[in-house]
C-alpha cells in the first residue's frame, strides 16, 4: 500500500471514525458517572457495621468482578429479553459498563476507607460523633484523596472497555472501524488509527486524573 493511498484512506475514514470516537467518549463518561453512583454506596455498605448491608454489596462486587465484562454484556442485552426485560444497545452498554465499573470503584474506595487509621475513628467517637458522622466528616474526605489514583485508573480503563459494546451492535469506534475494514479491506492502518484514538482519549482522562490529584493534595495541605 503506497503512502499516498494510506493518506487517502485515513482522510476518507477520519470523519466516520471520529463520530464513532464521539459515541465512545459519551458512553465512557455516562458509564463513569453510573459507576460512581453505584460504587460509592456499595463501598459504604461494604464497610458498614451491619451485616444486612454488607452482604448484598459483597455479592454484587463479587459477581461483577468475578465474571468477564463480555459475558455481562451478553446477559444484559441478549439474556434479559427472554424474561421480558429488554434494553436498547445504548442503554445496555451504559448499564453493563456502569455495573462493572461500580464494582471495581467500590473496592478502591473500601480499601481507602479501611486504610484510615483506627485512631481517627476512636477520636471522633470520643467527641460524640456517631458512625455515620465519623465516616462522612472525618474518614471519607481522607479516603477519597487516597482512592483517587486507583479509582481514576478504573475510570480510564472504561475508555478501552467500551470497545466490547460493539458486540451488541452499538456503533462506537470499534464497530465503525470494523465496518470500514469490511469495505476497504485495509485492517492494519484502520486498526492502528483506532488504537491511536483510544490512546488519545486515555491520555485526556489521565490528565484529568493528575489535575484532580493535585487539587485534592493542595486542599489537604491547606488543612
Amino acid at each position: 500500500m503506497e503512502f499516498q493511498e494510506l493518506l487517502d484512506l485515513l482522510r476518507e475514514s477520519a470523519p466516520v471514525m471520529l463520530r464513532g470516537a464521539g459515541l465512545t467518549l459519551s458512553l465512557a463518561v455516562a458509564a463513569m458517572l453510573g459507576g460512581l453512583v453505584l460504587g460509592v454506596p456499595a463501598a459504604l455498605m461494604r464497610v458498614s457495621p451491619w451485616a444486612l448491608l454488607r452482604w448484598p454489596a459483597a455479592v454484587y462486587v463479587s459477581a461483577f468482578r468475578g465474571t468477564p465484562l463480555l459475558v455481562q454484556l451478553f446477559v444484559v442485552y441478549y439474556g434479559l429479553p427472554s424474561i421480558g426485560i429488554e434494553f436498547t444497545p445504548v442503554t445496555a452498554g451504559v448499564l453493563t459498563l456502569s455495573l462493572n465499573a461500580g464494582a471495581y470503584l467500590s473496592e478502591s474506595l473500601r480499601g481507602a476507607i479501611l486504610a484510615i487509621a483506627q485512631g481517627q475513628w476512636r477520636a471522633a467517637y470520643s467527641l460524640g460523633l456517631g458512625w455515620g458522622q465519623t465516616l462522612g466528616h472525618v474518614v471519607l474526605p481522607q479516603a477519597l484523596r487516597v482512592a483517587v489514583p486507583s479509582m481514576s485508573n478504573t475510570l480510564i480503563s472504561l475508555i478501552k472497555d467500551t470497545s466490547l459494546v460493539s458486540v451488541i451492535t452499538m456503533t462506537e469506534l470499534m464497530l465503525v472501524t470494523k465496518e470500514l475494514i469490511s469495505v476497504t479491506f485495509r485492517p492494519l492502518p484502520l486498526y492502528v488509527a483506532a488504537a491511536i484514538i483510544y490512546w488519545i482519549l486515555s491520555l485526556f482522562f489521565e490528565g484529568l486524573q493528575r489535575r484532580a490529584e493535585r487539587r485534592l493534595n493542595r486542599a489537604h495541605q491547606q488543612h
